[in-house]
């Protein structure tokens, strides 16, 4: 597969310019940190626009030739939280795990590999190059670490195929013992409705992490156990006991109170904006919420707030 010639063919980049680019890129990241939904900071790495364009044209080219696996529902269209919930949402026991660092941790060894074992032979070249374009390299001038981060249009895609072999094991381990299975970016899920019987899977995820995708390693204090008895989330979704996906109650709560205020006129514009936000969540996760808040505050009343000028 001829990488570096295509992107310079499609972009109408030089050759020899690309092969400048990518030596140099691995720096050229805007560095800044984010809050985590519940608590601490995300650190994100984003690469200049060029350099962007570069490696969505590298996706492009790759994603034609590697293959993802099913049981990976994140970075993909027309699926999304909704989707990875459902496959969980009827059975009454699961478990969630969550890999530490999981981008930072993803390295171009780890690819190159992968590529290698979908039978896909690189250049020395364009292995050069898409180490360059693909991974950042943080901390100090000195370092030679590379590793992918949060914050490039191609990590999504590079994270999803170098966990294939992962998801292959997992997948199918899982279905010869009845229990579901899914990933969404770091978080991995499992489900079933036997008692007890999802208590063997950590220990065949650190196998499968050690032998299939080395230098990932799981989040251990994020490893939770819960079944119908309990609230369940999965990416944000509430599972509920009747075997529904629902928004949950304390979201519904404030998106009602804020459709109150909106209809009193006494919402501050800032909070339209999220009600906005809240409003489309909601008509995504559980669209019979937003029914009977229409009902309740008159069939109008998302129309009006959508139409707000300036929103």
């Amino acid at each position: 597969m001829e990488i570096l010639s295509a992107v310079s063919k499609e972009l109408g980049i030089n050759v020899n310019e690309l092969r400048l680019l990518s030596g140099v890129a691995p720096k050229k990241y805007k560095v800044y940190t984010i809050s985590k939904r519940q608590s601490g900071f995300r650190l994100i790495a984003q690469p200049t626009s060029e350099i962007k364009r570069i490696q969505r044209e590298v996706v492009k080219i790759l994603s034609s030739k590697l293959i993802v696996h099913d049981a990976a529902k994140a970075y993909k269209i027309s699926i999304g939280i909704k989707d990875n919930a459902k496959i969980h949402m009827a059975n009454s026991y699961l478990l969630k795990m969550d890999f530490q660092n999981f981008f930072n941790k993803i390295k171009p060894a780890l690819l190159f590999d992968k590529i290698n074992s979908q039978g896909v032979v690189l250049s020395g070249e364009d292995k050069s190059f898409l180490e360059g374009i693909l991974f950042w390299k943080p901390g100090k001038k000195r370092s030679i670490t590379l590793v992918l981060s949060v914050g490039a249009p191609s990590s999504p895609f590079i994270s999803n195929f170098v966990m294939y072999d992962f998801d292959a094991y997992i997948s199918n381990w899982c279905a010869v013992r009845n229990i579901s299975y899914s990933r969404y970016a770091d978080d991995i899920t499992f489900s079933t409705d036997e008692k007890n019987k999802l208590f063997e899977v950590p220990k065949v995820v650190r196998f499968a992490l050690s032998s299939c995708a080395k230098g990932i390693s799981l989040n251990e204090s994020k490893t939770i156990f819960t079944s119908k008895a309990h609230n369940r989330h999965v990416t944000g979704v509430t599972l509920t006991v009747d075997g529904k996906i629902s928004l949950g109650r304390q979201k519904k709560r404030m998106i009602s109170a804020l459709l109150h205020k909106y209809t009193l006129g006494i919402l501050p514009k800032e909070d339209i904006l999220k009600l906005k936000g809240f409003v489309g969540h909601a008509l995504y996760i559980e669209p019979s919420f937003i029914a009977r808040m229409k009902n309740k505050y008159g069939k109008d009343v998302i129309h009006e707030l959508f139409s707000e000028e300036g929103m």
